[in-house]
């Protein structure tokens, strides 16, 4: 699977942009500040719903549009299927001597409009209009950006919001369930608000109380369909994590085969980990845990209304990185951390791959002056055997070159170069051109 066009319309800094894509890998190349990023980006919203720069839609959005527009033209490659055992295909009746089996393509164009307002919609070939998380799987993606520390390092918030990307494409109807989730817990933290005014101000709330109760009892049913999704997401994730861990850490032979994760995975040989840290820890012991949160809501009711939030719930996860048993955020060093991400960030690629028994497209945006020679040289190796590579780089002495001794599947690595200042210039002489009109 690749994407073999990529155009934008009003998305963040690029008013129109238009890109041809080649399989293997293409390197977008231009000074810091042209847009590398955004090019990127949308192609990670495409696939994802979601990026990892803002949760937001509003700064995806050219500032004075409503709306933008994400299209793209994503080719898949099958296979011929056997000839019937009926079919008389001997030399005799057929000359075979110059046939070869022909692989098929075909096209599908995604089109994706990201509203400043309102929900995001979607279109597959140009078909019926529906919302963008309904769509999400059909171009499945990782992206390796400069930020993935943070899913070691930062805040609980930035290891959510990976959870979600990866169970949106992995788990059917999840990002529905996220969104009614949303919803209801955004309902309920403005009736603790409100209760809050009320009862300071000495109002009768018993109508309020009622109300109360019957959006706890949505949000415990939305929060612990939402926390059972995670906890098989990254229960999936961890069955890779650990051997990709060890093998990036030590850098020695190929990446661990499927295989080999298996045995390791029993041989519980693993230094790395990642663990679910669900909010509603009542999820862990039982397989019907609403009587117990309810009953933790009710201890926890006045604080709630004090501060008018919701003080538990699946907005409150997180998720676990342990390096030798201990908490990685707070005793690995910054090179273990990052090794940690990129760990985590192959598991992901290793579910996507199962999952949709094809390569995703795998973004690298501007990650290879973060890490050591030996990583660098490591993800590049990664990179030249996928289907597709984007790489973002400000200089082309930033990309490591591979050893020219390595090997693919397919031979020799394509390349294709892009000048994202071309595309810029162009991009600014139409805009200009249109302003005359």
């Amino acid at each position: 699977m690749y994407i073999s066009r990529l155009a934008l319309d009003h998305y963040r800094s690029w008013n129109h942009c238009v890109l041809d894509l080649t399989p293997g890998i293409n390197i977008l190349q231009g000074a810091n500040g042209l847009g590398k990023t955004n090019i990127v980006e949308a192609i990670e919203v495409l696939s994802t719903g979601l990026s990892h720069r803002t949760s937001s839609s509003v700064p995806l959005v050219q500032r004075g549009e409503h709306a933008a527009t994400i299209r793209a033209n994503i080719e898949s490659v099958t296979d011929p299927e056997p000839a019937d055992e009926g079919v008389n295909t001997s030399a005799d009746a057929v000359d075979i001597s110059d046939m070869k089996p022909v692989r098929q393509t075909q096209t599908t164009t995604l089109e994706a409009t990201i509203a400043a307002r309102g929900a995001n919609r979607a279109r597959i070939n140009g078909g019926q209009s529906r919302y963008l998380r309904e769509i999400l799987g059909t171009l499945p993606t990782v992206s390796f950006t400069p930020e993935d520390q943070q899913l070691v390092a930062g805040d609980p918030a930035v290891r959510r919001s990976f959870i979600n990307q990866v169970a949106s494409l992995l788990i059917p109807g999840y990002a529905n369930r996220l969104q009614s989730f949303t919803h209801v817990a955004k309902q309920r933290a403005a009736l603790l608000k409100q209760l809050g005014q009320w009862q300071r101000a000495g109002s009768l709330i018993d109508a309020a109380l009622s109300g109360l109760e019957i959006w706890t009892g949505q949000f415990i049913e939305a929060g612990v369909a939402l926390s059972r999704d995670r906890q098989r997401i990254i229960a999936e994730l961890n069955k890779s994590f650990g051997p990709l861990y060890a093998r990036l850490a030590g850098v020695a032979g190929d990446l661990p085969s499927n295989a080999e994760i298996q045995d390791a995975a029993q041989d519980g040989g693993e230094q790395a980990a990642v663990e679910y840290v669900p909010s509603f820890d009542e999820i862990l012991g039982t397989q019907a845990p609403e009587p117990l949160i309810s009953q933790h809501f009710q201890r926890i009711y006045p604080g709630e209304v004090s501060r008018g939030v919701n003080l538990i719930g699946p907005q409150r996860d997180d998720l676990l990185v342990t390096l030798n048993g201990m908490p990685a955020r707070e005793f690995a060093s910054n090179g273990e951390m990052w090794t940690l991400a990129l760990a985590l960030k192959m598991a992901q690629y290793r579910a996507l791959c199962e999952y949709f028994d094809t390569r995703p497209v795998v973004i690298l945006d501007d990650v290879f002056a973060q890490l050591d020679e030996s990583r660098r040289t490591e993800i590049l190796r990664f990179a030249a055997a996928q289907d597709q590579v984007l790489i973002t780089a400000a200089a082309e002495s930033d990309i490591p070159i591979l050893p020219a001794n390595e090997s693919t599947e397919s031979g020799e690595i394509p390349v294709n170069r892009i000048a994202v200042a071309d595309l810029k210039r162009r991009d600014e002489a139409d805009a200009e051109r249109a302003g005359e009109q």
